[in-house]
């Protein structure tokens, strides 16, 4: 295998499926059997996930409401994405672990780092629920930070596009894609993969991270397999 331990990233929006907000349940499944599939590998899998389908902190604060408020209600509804991600696998039968950084003790784990790295070590999927615990932070930054304390190999980020362009692809269809790219260049050409606090943090540890399309069956085994698939961010 091309990586031992892997950080996904997962948006909340992905788990709508077809649907206009909520969670699909179908999706949830596929994703769930894409993930069996790696860790069978033995691969060692953690996943970040977001709360844009229920709740963004961002849209709500645009709407008046206070922003440190609006942060905590998406952080909780990445509490539940993550629970919903939780029962999927388990349902096909990957033990699993969900760990939030704000303290739900009757659902969740509290995030302890050396607890996260040897249930990986034994072969669970680790969720990461609660963004960073903090107001003004993102499910990005989140991803990252996880990524750097677990000892990560990678971050792969499950899109709906299939990696990096010049622009984006759903809007301009002249747009090209990058299979390789450097942090630099991803800043020169202010291409957007990651908010810049989440990017930057992840060029300073020298962490690379993979782009990719996530609803296209076995991606994410061709990726842990060394197959060029989306685009990779490296120095």
């Amino acid at each position: 295998m091309h990586y031992k331990r892997i950080l996904l990233k997962l948006s909340g929006e992905a788990l709508m499926g077809e649907k206009q907000y909520g969670i699909d349940s179908d999706r949830l499944n596929e994703y769930a059997e894409e993930i069996k599939e790696v860790v069978e590998k033995g691969i060692e899998v953690a996943i970040v996930i977001g709360g844009g389908n229920i709740f963004r902190g961002l849209a709500g604060a645009a709407t008046g409401m206070d922003r440190v408020q609006g942060d905590h209600m998406g952080m909780l509804a990445t509490v539940i994405n993550g629970l919903a991600l939780q029962s999927a696998l388990e349902m096909n039968g990957v033990q699993t672990r969900l760990q939030s950084a704000i303290k739900i003790n009757e659902v969740a784990e509290p995030f302890i780092r050396r607890r996260a790295m040897r249930h990986l070590e034994k072969g669970r999927v680790v969720i990461f629920g609660g963004g960073t615990g903090n107001p003004y932070f993102t499910t990005d930054s989140a991803a990252v930070l996880r990524a750097i304390e677990i000892e990560a190999d990678v971050i792969l980020k499950g899109t709906r596009v299939d990696g990096i362009y010049t622009a984006d692809p759903e809007k301009d269809k002249s747009a090209t894609k990058f299979d390789n790219i450097s942090f630099s260049e991803v800043l020169t050409k202010g291409l957007k993969v990651m908010d810049t606090t989440a990017f930057t943090l992840s060029q300073e540890n020298e962490l690379p991270i993979v782009v990719f399309d996530m609803n296209k069956k076995g991606n994410l085994l061709k990726i842990v397999n060394g197959q060029t698939i989306g685009t990779t961010v490296n120095l």
